[in-house]
């Protein structure tokens, strides 16, 4: 789903670059690279327990650079959307989990393309090529990241948070701190999906119930509608092109 002109390696030099955009929102400072050698020995000079320091901050963000990365683009609510669908049509296991996740990554790599070839563009390239500061590359590459959560997030969420965290009133959207914005995000994604949600239930909650009704009127009340209804919700699904329609009205809600 990714474009061509956007090599491997430069899908790689992105997310670490954001892995530390992450690192310095935590730390509300960028967090430098260190120089990594192997060996064992004992510290003489406060750089080199600087260093040991930076090594491991580096590595736990690192670890942590997933969950940070998927909760400021789309994974939520595609991810939230599926399970949705799934319980809407009450097949259980399928799909599996790791269909959904899998689904719901590779939606997130076509949703969110356009702002990492940006990152690329604007951040990693010229940063890989030292022309400019890691501080500038920073900054460079939170911008489209912020634009992006930004455009999908509610003013009465971003005004909620700004409220809790005591801060000025801001002027613009550069004013507000990137802290505040991923929650206010993640809150508005969440309810988003929420909605799809809702309107996704509506027409399989329609079968469940004219096919109880109609088990009712025969007097077979002892046989579970579910598995009656089952077929019929999957047969619904699959003649008016539920998947098309699903992802393609996920997909077009990020515009």
């Amino acid at each position: 789903m990714i474009p061509r002109k956007l090599s491997r390696r430069s899908m790689v030099g992105i997310l670490s670059l954001l892995a530390l955009l992450a690192a310095g929102v935590a730390f509300a400072e960028p967090l430098p690279f260190p120089s990594l050698n192997i060996g064992v020995g004992t510290a003489t000079k406060p750089n080199d327990i600087a260093v040991t320091i930076q090594i491991f901050i580096l590595m736990t963000v690192m670890s942590l650079a997933p969950g940070l990365l998927i909760m400021t683009t789309s994974f939520t609510r595609i991810s939230v959307v599926l399970s949705f669908l799934r319980t809407a049509m009450g097949t259980q296991a399928a799909p599996s989990n790791q269909v959904i996740l899998s689904l719901s990554m590779f939606l997130t790599f076509f949703i969110m393309t356009p702002v990492w070839e940006q990152v690329n563009r604007d951040a990693y390239q010229p940063w890989k090529n030292q022309k400019i500061s890691q501080e500038q590359a920073m900054e460079r590459a939170v911008r489209p990241v912020r634009i992006f959560m930004l455009s999908q997030t509610r003013e009465k969420d971003l005004a909620l948070f700004v409220s809790l965290s005591k801060l000025p009133r801001p002027n613009n959207a550069e004013d507000i701190p990137t802290l505040t914005i991923i929650p206010a995000f993640m809150i508005s994604e969440l309810r988003t999906a929420f909605q799809i949600g809702f309107l996704i239930y509506i027409p399989f909650i329609v079968v469940d119930m004219v096919v109880a009704s109609v088990l009712m009127s025969m007097g077979m009340m002892m046989l579970p509608p579910v598995m009656i209804s089952l077929p019929f919700k999957i047969l619904l699904f699959v003649l008016v092109d539920g998947w098309g329609l699903v992802i393609s009205s996920l997909v077009k809600s990020f515009g």
